[in-house]
């Protein structure tokens, strides 16, 4: 799914982190210097300096990051753990063994799931189905997800949430400079089809020396732990689409649920699964972006593969856009 519009004033970007969905850990030692992290030289400051080599005009970004939502303590009381061993013999973290769980348990949170996937849109369209990907309700399925959230450390969260605005501008900044991205791209232009179609328009664009001061980055940036160092690594940050803003909300949705009913049993706590409100503050930067150009006239344009079976994503940003921002769509 895309979204195109254009404008003058102003640059506005967000990034979705694709936590679908985290179960946070309060960290037994203080950092005892937030603004840095040397393992992986991610080093934080107020205002990103432009890098040597580049001349980048100022603008005004604007960044929406996520919070967690109020964290309480974590008990492990009902849930077996594990301990880990790291290569130089020291124990570390237990993580939770999932397969300790009683089975009969797990079947019951399984169907609670399932319903609670049916009645809250959590859903894609099933790929044995015909017309499944071009008919709303027909060949519905639930969407793949974990039973019990993923196990994720506070302090990688808010080290997540604070890189988020300097990769923001990283990103814009490198779209302003079309010779690098010509160049750097040209090989991959020689092997991918739709990277040099993108390239061919981009060109195009650069000869008639089209520019917009307005631009609306849409991030997904991806992390995973490294089971070795336990530093969180960045897998991707993808730029190309808004895809899963919807259905990672009711994934968060869905892992509060579970745990509300059942993790008095597993010894989880609810409140731990952070807040997710990726579909509104992407619906919001899109209003905002439509509203900067200033044109009553303008729309929001939704790009979307024919046979979608995501459709069901697309279409919660779109209501959502619809129901707050009835004049964008």
């Amino acid at each position: 799914m895309g979204a195109a519009h254009s404008s003058s004033l102003t640059s506005c970007s967000i990034t979705h982190h694709n936590y679908n969905s985290l179960f946070l850990l309060h960290s037994s030692k203080p950092n005892p210097n937030p603004t840095s992290n040397p393992g992986n030289g991610i080093f934080f400051t107020h205002h990103a300096k432009p890098t040597k080599g580049f001349a980048f005009p100022k603008q005004r970004l604007l960044s929406f990051n996520f919070t967690a939502s109020k964290l309480v303590s974590l008990k492990c009381g009902g849930v077996r753990e594990m301990e880990t061993t790291r290569e130089d013999g020291s124990a570390s973290s237990p993580i939770v063994d999932v397969h300790g769980i009683n089975q009969e348990l797990v079947q019951k949170m399984v169907y609670d799931a399932l319903v609670w996937c049916s009645l809250h849109g959590l859903v894609v369209g099933d790929k044995s189905v015909q017309k499944s990907g071009t008919v709303p309700g027909v060949g519905l399925v639930h969407a793949p997800f974990a039973l019990l959230p993923v196990k994720f450390p506070e302090s990688h969260w808010k080290l997540a949430c604070e890189v988020a605005p300097i990769f923001n501008e990283l990103i814009d900044r490198v779209s302003l400079d079309g010779k690098f991205l010509q160049e750097s791209l040209s090989r991959t232009k020689k092997v991918d089809a739709f990277t040099s179609r993108l390239l061919d328009i981009h060109s195009k664009m650069l000869e008639i020396n089209k520019k917009e001061d307005i631009r609306l980055g849409l991030h997904r940036s991806d992390y995973m732990l490294d089971e070795q160092t336990k530093l969180l690594l960045q897998i991707e940050l993808n730029t190309i689409s808004c895809s899963f803003p919807g259905l990672s909300t009711r994934v968060s949705e869905l892992h509060r649920n579970l745990l509300k009913h059942y993790g008095k049993h597993l010894g989880l706590h609810s409140e731990r699964v952070p807040a997710n409100t990726t579909v509104i503050k992407f619906a919001e930067s899109l209003a905002k972006a439509w509203s900067e150009y200033n044109n009553s006239r303008a729309v929001i344009l939704v790009v979307v593969q024919p046979e979608e079976r995501n459709m069901y994503d697309q279409h919660w940003l779109s209501t959502e856009l619809k129901e707050t921002y009835p004049l964008c769509i």
